[in-house]
C-alpha cells in the first residue's frame, strides 16, 4: 500500500460561501469517482485558496459530506503570485492505494484546467 497525492483544482466565478462550497465538493466527488477511493482510504486533505476567496472555509464542504467526518482537513491560502489564476481551489488528497503513480487521475475543472493542460483529460 502507498500513500499517493492527488492534486486537483478549481476556480469560482464569485467569492460567495454557496460558490465555493460547491465548488469544492464537485471537485472532491471528481477526484473520488476518478480514482475510485473512499473517506476511509484517504489519510488527509489540504485545501488552499487564493487568497481573494475569503467568503468560507472550503473545508465544510467536505466536512458536510457523507462519511467525511473524521478525515483531517487543513484550509490555508495561496502564496499572492503575481499574475496566478484567481479564484482558484486546490486539493490534495492524500490517499492509501495500490495504485502507482502513473494510475492516479488528477483533476482540474473550469479555469483552473489551464494550470495542467498535460493532466487534463480530453
Amino acid at each position: 500500500m502507498y500513500v499517493r497525492g492527488i492534486r486537483g483544482a478549481t476556480t469560482v466565478e464569485r467569492n460567495e460561501e454557496p460558490h465555493i462550497l460547491a465548488a469544492t465538493a464537485e471537485l472532491l466527488e471528481a477526484i473520488v469517482v476518478e480514482n475510485g477511493v473512499t473517506p476511509e482510504e484517504i489519510g488527509s486533505v489540504f485545501v488552499t485558496v487564493t487568497p481573494d476567496l475569503d467568503a468560507a472555509f472550503p473545508a465544510a464542504a467536505i466536512r458536510n459530506m457523507a462519511g467525511w467526518e473524521l478525515v483531517p482537513l487543513m484550509c490555508s491560502v495561496e502564496i499572492p503570485v503575481k499574475g496566478a489564476l484567481p479564484m482558484c481551489i486546490r486539493l490534495m488528497v492524500l490517499a492509501n492505494t495500490m495504485k502507482a503513480q502513473n494510475e492516479i487521475v488528477h483533476v482540474y475543472l473550469n479555469e483552473a484546467k489551464k494550470l495542467r493542460p498535460d493532466l487534463v483529460k480530453g
